[in-house]
Formats: structure tokens, C-alpha cells, sequence
């Protein structure tokens, strides 16, 4: 769908609230408060209202767009531009693209960088994974570099399929690189019995030969051992520091979860707004204070 083509189809309140009332009850709805399954719509509030109880809904209620402020038309441009744009927007684009102030851009990113957070949270690796732990800007500055460095660490897993071409991705920021963080990132994240992939680095032999297949090696610097890894590791890195001009610890997973969303997505490029409309209407609510 072209930008003219999207405009053309979202470009009224009324449509944009159907769509996402529909994507919220896709099953049908369902009164939050007495189970009845028929409604009414109170158009001129953008309420439905239960026709047993006559409790009111909104579209909106208890999503990432809980007690919005901001015109839906508005949230629907967002989310466009967020979804279909595979270097990110930043709070300075979308405040001037869609017209709010600086802040009230940067907050409406971080509700939808929330909505994807939580929808990839559902799945877990499986099959063979690749792991490997990299570094990005924003951390104190210790004067030392590799696995000692200041810098902010994190955990990256990558799926691949039997031709060795990447499926899913996981990263994750973590405090540091011992044992038991890894064993734990490990267990979130990847499904029992994947067959498992690594350097030789300690921290990685204990936990990960608890309950998984895994084997690792000594690489030489021209090895073509985690390529599919080291490119995606790469390109994050371009995303957090050409389209954001680096992040701090704080809200570093936030922006990595955005990149691993869209590339968990990058082959259903004609579906990812609905698909990040649904991640939005199923997400819990992130309050401002959270973000301070």
C-alpha cells in the first residue's frame, strides 16, 4: 500500500476506530464486564456500549492507546511509517510528519516500540540458533574494550532454517555476561533441545549445555561462522546509531525491539500494519512515568 493509497483508506476517525474495535474483537465482542457478545455503537462518543449491562467501550481502552490524546488518523500514520519503514522514524520525523510536539512523538514511539516488545515476547527460538554477545555506545567508560568494555552488552539469537538462512531474532541488554544471565536469557528465549551455536567463550559452555544441543568453536577473524548474526548485529547498530544517534541502557531495548519486530516481519511487507494494529490493540498500556 502506497502512503496516497493508505491516506485514502484511514483518513477518517470514524473508519480508523472501526478498524481497530474489529481488530480488538476479532472473535466477536465480548463485554469486559458481563460477557454479553452484542453492542452498540454510541457514534457520537466513539463508545460501544453493551446492550445487557450498558457498560461502554472504547476501541482504545486498555491498549497501547489507553487514554490517548492524539486523533487516530494520527496514530494510524504512525504506525505506518514506523511499520514500513525498515531504518525507523525518528521523534523529530514523525513530530513533523504527522504534527505534534517532540515529546508527545517520542512518547506515541515508545507505546509502539512497547506493542512490538510484548508481541515478540509470545514466541521462542527453536531449531538451530546462533548466539553471540556484542556492544553498543551509551554506557560508562571503562578504557576497555571487548567482553570488558563500559559499553552497553547485549545478548543477540538468531533461528535459522535447514539451508543456514535466518528466521527469527531475539537481543536482549543485559547487566553483564556471566553464566547465569545467559542461562536465563537462554531460557526465555530459546525453546528446549535447540541445537545450539556459539564462540568458545566460557560464559556460554554451563548453561547452555543443561538443556540444549550445543556446540562452539575458536573462530578466526576471516571465519564465515554466525555471519547471518554478525550482519543482523550490524545492521541494528545502524539503525541505533544512524537513525537515533545512539541510546542510553535505559531505553536501549526498546529501540531493539523495534529492529527485531520489523525483521521478524521483513517478508510480510504487505501485512505488517495490520499486523503492528493487532500487536497494539493486545498490548498493555505504558504509562509516561514509566519512561522518566
Amino acid at each position: 500500500m502506497t502512503l496516497i493509497e493508505f491516506m485514502e483508506k484511514f483518513g477518517d476517525e470514524a473508519v480508523c476506530r472501526e478498524y481497530l474495535f474489529e481488530k480488538r474483537f476479532e472473535n466477536g465482542f465480548t463485554c469486559p464486564r458481563c460477557g454479553c457478545n452484542s453492542c452498540h455503537e454510541i457514534s457520537t462518543r466513539g463508545l460501544y456500549q453493551c446492550k445487557s449491562c450498558r457498560h461502554q467501550v472504547s476501541a482504545t481502552a486498555g491498549t497501547i492507546m489507553h487514554r490517548t490524546h492524539i486523533k487516530l488518523v494520527k496514530w494510524f500514520l504512525a504506525m505506518f511509517l514506523v511499520s514500513t519503514d525498515k531504518r525507523g522514524s525518528s521523534a523529530t520525523f514523525l513530530s513533523r510528519e504527522i504534527g505534534v510536539p517532540y515529546k508527545t512523538a517520542w512518547f506515541l514511539l515508545h507505546r509502539l516500540r512497547s506493542a512490538m516488545g510484548q508481541r515478540d515476547s509470545e514466541y521462542v527460538l527453536s531449531g538451530l540458533v546462533d548466539i553471540d554477545d556484542t556492544y553498543f555506545s551509551g554506557g560508562p567508560k571503562s578504557g576497555k574494550r571487548g567482553r570488558g568494555t563500559g559499553k552497553n552488552k547485549v545478548i543477540a539469537a538468531i533461528s535459522k532454517d535447514e539451508k543456514g538462512k535466518p528466521k527469527y531474532l531475539k537481543m536482549r541488554v543485559v547487566p553483564n555476561l556471566k553464566g547465569k544471565t545467559i542461562g536465563k536469557f537462554a531460557a526465555e528465549a530459546i525453546a528446549e533441545k535447540a541445537q545450539i551455536h556459539t564462540d568458545a567463550y566460557r560464559s556460554y559452555r554451563k548453561p547452555l549445555a543443561e538443556k540444549y544441543s550445543h556446540d562452539f568453536e575458536v573462530f578466526e577473524k576471516d571465519s564465515s561462522s554466525l555471519q547471518w548474526l554478525h550482519k543482523v548485529i550490524s545492521n541494528a547498530k545502524a539503525l541505533v546509531n544512524g537513525t537515533h544517534h545512539g541510546l542510553t541502557a535505559k531505553h536501549l531495548q526498546a529501540y531493539l525491539d523495534e529492529f527485531c519486530y520489523r525483521f521478524n516481519r521483513r517478508h510480510f511487507s504487505n501485512d505488517i500494519f495490520d499486523r503492528l494494529a493487532l500487536a497494539v490493540v493486545h498490548a498493555t498500556p505504558l504509562s509516561f512515568a514509566e519512561l522518566k
